[in-house]
């Protein structure tokens, strides 16, 4: 349970862009081996945050473990995860080959997020890079991709992207919106009237754990990363609809 958490914590700072917190995250998630799955995950999540957090040498050492597990493995999925961390440590054209790679490996497996975010990824690089042609067809398709899935989070990061290639993006609060569950919006709408967790929990016959371990996926959903920011964002989605 614990390594679940650190990892999904990761993803969830991963998303928004908080680095050095999903940095810590990552390596908590790495600190049981025997949990190998979810222990790799955050290896995963790692060398992201370690590379967006200034430590290069700790992406690259993860990324090589990550590489030797996948070549034992021989799978798509691996390989194609294995070039993708070790784009991120890569740099020119060994990192864009990298890149292709990973994309077309992930694209022949089921992971679809993981195809997503490899395209977010590749889109950023080649934005770093001034390629803008190119930052745009991946972002927009990572934007398209992340957003229809519900991953809010890492949706609107590509659409950050995009904006800074000059692309003009609309957020699609109202398809957010509707990726919540009856009572996630119900809960939504009590935290943006300004009701604290116990008034919430009071209300709803629930524990006031419970009430914040759904406004952290209210927060994904709906790509934002405080309750200050429910109300507006819930407005603009009703807006949207009228």
């Amino acid at each position: 349970m614990l390594t679940a958490t650190h990892w999904a914590n990761a993803v969830l700072c991963n998303g928004l862009g908080r680095y050095e917190e999903a940095y810590v995250a990552a390596e908590r998630g790495c600190e049981n081996p025997q949990e190998l799955g979810l222990s790799i995950s955050s290896l995963v999540e790692l060398v992201e945050a370690a590379t967006r957090s200034g430590r290069p040498a700790r992406a690259a050492t993860a990324a090589r473990h990550l590489d030797e597990m996948a070549q034992a493995a021989g799978t798509d999925w691996g390989l194609g995860t294995s070039a993708l961390v070790r784009a991120q440590v890569s740099e020119g054209q060994a990192a864009d080959a990298l890149y292709r790679e990973a994309i077309e490996r992930l694209g022949r497996t089921e992971a679809g997020v993981a195809r997503a975010r490899s395209r977010l990824l590749y889109g950023e690089w080649l934005r770093r890079e001034n390629r803008r042609a190119g930052a745009r067809e991946q972002l927009g398709a990572a934007y398209e991709l992340l957003a229809q899935m519900g991953a809010e989070a890492f949706a609107e990061r590509a659409r950050r992207e995009l904006q800074a290639t000059g692309e003009t993006v609309r957020r699609r609060l109202v398809e957010v919106r509707t990726t919540l569950t009856a009572q996630e919006a119900h809960i939504a709408q009590l935290a943006g009237d300004g009701l604290t967790n116990s008034e919430i929990g009071a209300l709803l016959f629930i524990s006031p754990h419970t009430v914040e371990w759904h406004l952290r996926k209210i927060f994904v959903k709906l790509g934002i990363v405080s309750r200050k920011q429910i109300r507006a964002t819930l407005l603009d989605g009703a807006a949207e609809t009228a």
